[in-house]
C-alpha cells in the first residue's frame, strides 16, 4: 500500500491576516478531555464507570528565527502585554487542504540568542474554545455501478450517494463483476489500486464463491483530501 503520507514543509500560522514568520516548528492543538467518575455500587464486576467531562484545545507551541521586524512576531509580545484573544489559523501545504481554526491568548514568549547560533524565539498560545479542523475533499464519483457478468448492474445496499462511503451488494450469480465509476473532475480514480477512467468499466474482478470480494475505490483531485469507498461483494452466501 502506498502512504498517503505528506510533508508538512510550507505551514504556516497567521494571526487574523497576519503571517508570523520564519517558524521553524509548530505544535499542537492538543485537544482533552476531561473525565467525571460515575462508579456506583452497582457498577458492573467492580470496575469503575466515567463519563466524558469538559473538552479542552490545549496550547499551540512554536519556534522560529527570531526576526523582531516582522509584524507577526511583533504581535505576540504586544498581545503576551495586553491580553487580548485573538483568531489564529495553522495552514498546511497545499496537499494537504487542511486548516486549524482557533482563538488563542499568548501565555509566553521567549528570544533567545546563543554565540553559536542563529537568534530564535518560543512562543506558547493557549487556546480558547474549541478549534476547528477544516478538511477540503475532493468532490468524489456522481456514481458508482457494480457490473456482474451475468446480472448486469448490481444494486448496493443503501443506494449510491455522495457521503455514503461503505456498500454491500449481492453478486451470487456472478463469476467476475466490473466497477465503473463516473467523476469528472478527478485527477486519479482507482479499483483496488488499478487506474481507471471516468465513466469506463474497470478490468473484470474474479469473484470467488463462498467468499465476500472488496472493492476498493479512490478518487483523488489535486490539492484535496481523497475520497475512499469500499463495497463487499458477496458470492454464494
Amino acid at each position: 500500500m502506498t502512504t498517503e503520507a505528506k510533508s508538512a514543509f510550507g505551514t504556516t500560522l497567521k494571526k487574523g491576516a497576519t503571517a508570523i514568520a520564519e517558524l521553524t516548528n509548530i505544535g499542537g492543538p492538543t485537544l482533552s478531555a476531561d473525565t467525571i467518575e460515575a462508579t456506583s455500587h452497582d457498577s458492573a464486576d467492580g470496575y469503575r464507570e466515567f463519563l466524558q467531562g469538559l473538552r479542552d484545545g490545549g496550547e499551540i507551541s512554536i519556534e522560529g528565527n527570531f526576526i523582531p521586524g516582522n509584524a507577526g512576531q511583533a504581535a505576540l509580545v504586544t498581545d503576551i502585554n495586553d491580553g487580548s484573544l485573538d483568531e489564529y489559523t495553522i495552514t498546511f501545504p497545499a496537499a494537504m487542504a487542511t486548516t486549524w481554526t482557533f482563538d488563542a491568548i499568548v501565555t509566553a514568549f521567549e528570544s533567545s540568542s546563543p554565540f553559536d547560533d542563529k537568534a530564535s524565539f518560543t512562543a506558547t498560545l493557549k487556546v480558547s474554545g474549541k478549534p476547528v479542523l477544516g478538511v477540503t475533499y475532493a468532490t468524489g464519483p456522481t456514481d458508482i455501478v457494480v457490473t456482474g457478468d451475468v446480472s448486469g448492474a448490481l444494486t448496493e445496499v443503501p443506494t449510491y450517494a455522495a457521503g455514503v462511503y461503505t456498500y454491500t451488494i449481492d453478486g451470487s450469480a456472478d463469476n467476475t463483476v466490473t466497477v465503473t465509476v463516473t467523476a469528472a473532475g478527478a485527477d486519479e480514480i482507482t479499483v483496488n489500486g488499478s487506474a481507471v477512467e471516468s465513466g469506463v468499466p474497470s478490468s473484470a474482478i474474479s469473484l470467488t464463491s463462498g467468499e465476500i470480494t472488496t472493492l476498493t475505490i479512490v478518487v483523488k483531485e489535486d490539492n484535496k483530501v481523497s475520497k475512499t469507498y469500499t463495497i463487499y461483494v458477496s458470492d454464494g452466501l
